[in-house]
């Protein structure tokens, strides 16, 4: 049997190993006051005797309400297989996979090697993450992060799972970033179209058009690019966001790890220290094969990282554009939504413990069959206060705000602009998604041990509080809201707390999870958010797959279904081994659920989806009802 090195750090465990955060004080007073059982919780949120109640939404009728449920599949249980699981009457297929060649001529993936460089330049691309389907004439057209690589299964082929040649590091390198390919349903199901003109490898090496506020800025200019309006490359994308004109954002996250020093006693700016880059990276190599990965040498290179990127999907060869107006951290997703009064309103979080959710209004608004191709350029940036009560508040992102000289220095460095402002720290803001039959916002809080204990990277207090009410959560919970007057322009919104994940058969208390979470369709660590066009939401997971302790029961990573209008939630597909289940795109017919599988075997212990003895790839799978109904 082929063994696979377990990867060391998760990227958050490497971003604190590297820049430990302080520990907050008094933390017994702390918890015992957020964990009380003698009164509320922020004034929305109380404990009753083993049930935590929402006071402002429907979760305490829910069992009512249910019994007209929404949700017309029958429930799958949690499960540790090493397979994908969906219920009955529905199949699973699947559609492409890591390494699948796109064009004739490129050798088809090699178990033994991984593949090379060469290979890799024009195969599909590594652990797959957000995605959206396009339908451009007559093709479909799946774009699809690939957001990083397990190093142990990439380099597995090597004695001691790591690189050893500059090739190694160059296939590590070429497997990140974004694929573009034709997909075709056939009689055996969906499949890549081979060679189609919208086939496209979007790596860390395609140069990149630097816009708006920061373009240009001293902090964004190079030796090789003076300028600061050109860069070559996006890796460790995210989530995903798309927008009515047709193209797909991209979400660069945990980018920092892909930077190292030749000098190991250089000094880490305050500014790097915030976003994680080091002297150390993360075990790729990078800087071997290419320099400006070293910060040493190239001190403002990993400026140019951080950003949503803007790619057209209908034209291979367009340069892809880094929307700097929407700031700069480490991005989840990107959620569009076309306003009453036609602004774009883009809702994104900061994925790392103790960072804010952010929110971004284009300048100019949109018009159907007109020229909105620059919308994301320019905008006001804003970043969400959660008060306890139940409301909150956008807060301006500008220099005035925030004691910045720019406003390119406001989206460079975002997260310190907005502790400048005092927004609200939260539980790994990841996915936000808008429901498409209301003014509504969901974002998933996934989880935070620090919760309490630790302070943000920037210093900012934890407390638990508002929508993020317990100290070390290890379950997360989802969060939404409602704009004033229906409006997401507006600077105001009322907030409550749709799903506390937890456990209910370990715990009796907060750490049991909300009312609607029972022992058959527990979870933890909510992660991707999708709304279908009947305004379901579909929930995936990127949590602990133990099934023991505190996580007991709950099996594999999985993706869950919810019901907004009753809080009503249910299992519908567990996924392999070690794997999270993320990204999520829907066919236009809405026949086909496209679920993206992403690093299984992560510990060594799958080799899904070929089964043998063969290397776990991550994959696109395609979800289908056996009478060929719509979905639901």
């Amino acid at each position: 049997m082929t063994k696979f090195k377990t990867e060391l750090e998760t990227f958050d465990e490497f971003d604190e190993a590297l820049n430990p955060p302080p520990a907050v004080t008094d933390f017994d007073r702390v918890v015992d006051e957020a964990l009380s059982r003698r009164g509320f919780l922020g004034g929305v949120m109380a404990f009753g005797a083993g049930t935590f109640v929402l006071g402002t939404s429907a979760l305490t009728s829910m069992p009512a309400v249910a019994a007209g449920s929404r949700l017309g599949f029958d429930q799958i249980a949690a499960n540790t297989m090493d397979a994908v699981t969906v219920p009955n009457g529905y199949s699973s297929q699947v559609v492409v996979r890591w390494g699948d060649p796109m064009f004739s001529g490129v050798a088809e993936f090699d178990h033994a090697t991984r593949g090379t460089g060469e290979s890799q330049a024009s195969a599909y691309g590594d652990n797959v993450d957000g995605m959206a389907l396009f339908e451009l004439g007559d093709a479909s057209v799946l774009v699809n992060n690939n957001e990083y690589t397990n190093r142990s299964v990439m380099w597995g082929n090597r004695p001691d799972g790591k690189f050893e040649t500059d090739d190694d590091v160059l296939k590590g390198l070429q497997a990140h970033g974004v694929s573009v390919v034709e997909i075709a349903k056939g009689a055996n199901g969906w499949a890549m179209v081979k060679d189609s003109p919208y086939n496209r490898r979007i790596t860390p090496k395609t140069e990149m058009e630097i816009t708006g506020p920061g373009a240009g800025h001293a902090l964004l200019q190079t030796a090789a690019d003076p300028s600061g309006t050109r860069c070559f490359g996006t890796w460790n994308n995210c989530g995903n966001g798309r927008t009515p004109w047709g193209t797909y954002l991209a979400c660069e996250e945990n980018f920092n790890g892909y930077y190292s020093s030749s000098d190991p006693d250089i000094e880490i700016t305050a500014a790097q220290k915030r976003y994680g880059v080091s002297v150390k990276d993360r075990g790729y190599g990078w800087a071997q094969i290419d320099e400006r990965f070293d910060i040493a040498r190239h001190p403002n290179e990993s400026n140019r990282n951080g950003w949503v990127v803007e790619i057209d999907p209908s034209n291979p060869e367009s340069m892809p554009k880094k929307r700097t107006a929407l700031g700069r951290f480490k991005h989840e997703n990107a959620e569009v939504v076309v306003n009453g009064d036609g602004h774009i309103v883009v809702y994104m979080g900061d994925d790392e413990r103790g960072e804010f959710l952010y929110r971004f209004v284009s300048s100019g608004v949109y018009a159907e069959g007109a020229d909105n191709s620059d919308l994301l350029a320019e905008g006001a940036l804003y970043v969400a206060k959660f008060h306890p009560d139940g409301s909150g508040k956008w807060l301006a992102l500008t220099p005035q705000t925030t004691g910045m000289s720019s406003q390119a220095e406001v989206v460079i460095h975002a997260r310190m602009a907005a502790s400048a402002v005092g927004a609200t720290t939260m539980d790994r803001p990841e996915w936000v998604a808008a429901n498409p039959k209301k003014a509504e916002i969901y974002c998933a809080l996934t989880n935070n041990k620090n919760r309490a204990i630790k302070t943000n990277a920037g210093g900012d207090a934890t407390p638990p509080v508002g929508p993020n009410p317990r100290a070390e959560n290890n379950y997360g919970q989802i969060v939404r809201w409602w704009p004033a007057n229906a409006d997401h322009g507006a600077d105001s919104f009322r907030w409550d707390l749709f799903a506390l994940a937890g456990n209910p058969t370990v715990h009796k208390d907060a750490y049991g999870g909300s009312v609607n979470i029972n022992d058959g369709n527990m979870f933890n660590s909510p992660d991707g958010l999708f709304f279908d066009s009947k305004g379901l939401l579909w929930i995936q997971t990127d949590g602990n797959y133990s099934n023991k302790g505190d996580f007991a029961g709950q099996g594999n990573n999985q993706m869950l279904v919810g019901d907004p209008a009753t809080g009503e939630i249910k299992r519908f597909l567990v996924g392999p081994k070690e794997c999270e289940v993320t990204g999520a795109a829907m066919s236009a017919d809405g026949k086909t659920l496209f679920v993206g599988i992403q690093h299984p075997g992560e510990r060594g212990n799958s080799h899904w989806p070929e089964g043998g003895d063969s290397v776990p790839r991550s994959a696109v799978i395609a979800v289908t009802r056996d009478d060929g109904l719509p979905l639901g």
